[in-house]
């Protein structure tokens, strides 16, 4: 026992000495395997780079999966959690913090969200996408709208009801019986989306409460929805008096080079407005923050007292890290970085003509590089052994969501790696 808790008081962010072996055995008998084993155990970070318990040096092009948008240990998203941990760290949510208020109050700005709109705080996506299912509920004054639109390709989360919304079956199956009433359109198909509002659907199947989207989604390499998709979603779920609810946890918070992905002009006409969208991932730069945006007082008042909560959601230190993050994109300009460093890495990576290059999707710092034979794990290992971090977002796909400080001589190395992949590689699968 005396040794057991000698090691519970240990300094742990200086941790004891231990190779990445050691510690990955250690891991294994000791963290549920639903990841699988660790494919390094990082140690340290600093900017856009990571290190690990042997002492190499990675470069982080993956950002912890869309979220390091300061990189790691930016000295003012630290100070300002350290700072708050020691004013007032967690309080009820019987009780309102300034923190909490103000960040409320500068999401709605960013978003150019009419009066009326209100934020509800969580922890994470996945509870950002439950809260916006109940809402999704809720509006169905008279019993008929029970169905719920979602996308084939499509990933909110992996609680219940997000995972009813997600499509992919190898994450549903193990699951099932999820909550009902969701169905899946083809992506991009307008025919499909038109026809799911049609009198004649509708007479069978009831009306729609809600459409649930990505602008862009990313489990499927980072496709970006077609051009005029999200102004036919929006002109039709108005019109039948339907939610439109964006999900916006990977590409909003300023990702794709707007603070939200519906901003870009290649994806939705100016003045465009969802009823809500749910943001988590970059929101806190590191620290778990997640949030629901319902704009104006319909959307807004859909869930009322009582009727959802969380314990940690929109706590002070939370928000205090939310506030700290777009203080720094907003006062070193990240936004026009992660544009041109984008751009940089589209145009260079498409430049290469690598025969195993299929193509690069996304924006801002949001990219998926598409490959012609699906050996996108492949590819990562061999990107690890070099000292870059990517994810095998797809079998031919692997996704790019680095640091918003990101080089374009950091994207060079990425570059420089691909071009060195054999032509040949999958060539005998």
């Amino acid at each position: 026992m005396s040794e057991l808790l000698a090691a519970s008081t240990g300094d742990l962010t200086h941790p004891e000495p231990g190779s990445v072996a050691e510690w990955t055995d250690r891991y294994t008998h000791a963290v549920m395997d639903t990841f699988g084993p660790p494919q390094r155990v990082l140690v340290r970070g600093e900017g856009a780079y990571v290190w690990d318990a042997d002492g190499n040096r990675y470069l982080d092009l993956l950002g912890g999966i869309a979220v390091n948008c300061l990189g790691h240990a930016h000295p003012t998203l630290t100070a300002a959690i350290s700072a708050q941990l020691g004013t007032l760290g967690h309080v009820s949510n019987f009780f309102g913090s300034p923190t909490q208020i103000a960040l409320a109050e500068k999401l709605l700005g960013l978003a150019g969200a009419p009066q009326g709109s209100r934020v509800f705080f969580t922890n994470s996506g996945t509870e950002a996408n439950e809260a916006a299912f109940k809402m999704a509920r809720r509006n169905n004054p008279e019993g008929t709208r029970t169905r719920v639109l979602a996308l084939e390709g499509s990933f909110h989360g992996r609680t219940m009801g997000a995972l009813a919304l997600t499509s992919k079956a190898a994450y549903r199956e193990p699951f099932e019986p999820l909550p009902a009433g969701v169905e899946f359109l083809p992506f991009g198909d307008t025919d499909a989306l038109v026809a799911a509002f049609s009198p004649e659907v509708v007479r069978e199947r009831g009306e729609v409460a809600a459409f649930v989207l990505e602008p862009i989604q990313g489990e499927v390499g980072v496709r970006p929805q077609p051009a005029g998709y999200l102004a036919l979603a929006r002109e039709l779920t108005a019109r039948h008096g339907a939610l439109l609810i964006l999900d916006e946890v990977q590409t909003g918070s300023g990702r794709t080079g707007a603070w939200f992905a519906y901003q870009l002009p290649e994806l939705a006409p100016e003045g465009f407005l969802p009823d809500v969208v749910t943001l988590a991932k970059g929101l806190g730069g590191g620290f778990p923050v997640g949030a629901v945006l319902a704009y104006g007082d319909r959307a807004a008042h859909l869930l009322g007292r009582g009727q959802h909560g969380t314990t940690f959601g929109g706590n002070p230190v939370a928000a205090a890290a939310a506030l700290a993050t777009i203080g720094v994109i907003e006062r070193d300009d990240l936004l026009t970085n992660v544009r041109a460093v984008g751009d940089h890495l589209a145009e260079t990576v498409t430049g290469l003509g690598h025969p195993l290059v299929a193509g690069v999707r996304g924006a801002g710092l949001l990219r998926g590089i598409g490959l012609a034979s699906p050996v996108a794990a492949d590819v990562a290992q061999r990107a690890l052994a070099a000292g870059l971090i990517v994810n095998p977002v797809a079998p031919d796909a692997i996704r790019v969501a680095p640091p918003y400080l990101l080089t374009r001589d950091q994207v060079d190395d990425l570059v420089a790696f691909l071009a060195e992949l054999p032509h040949d590689l999958g060539q005998e699968q």
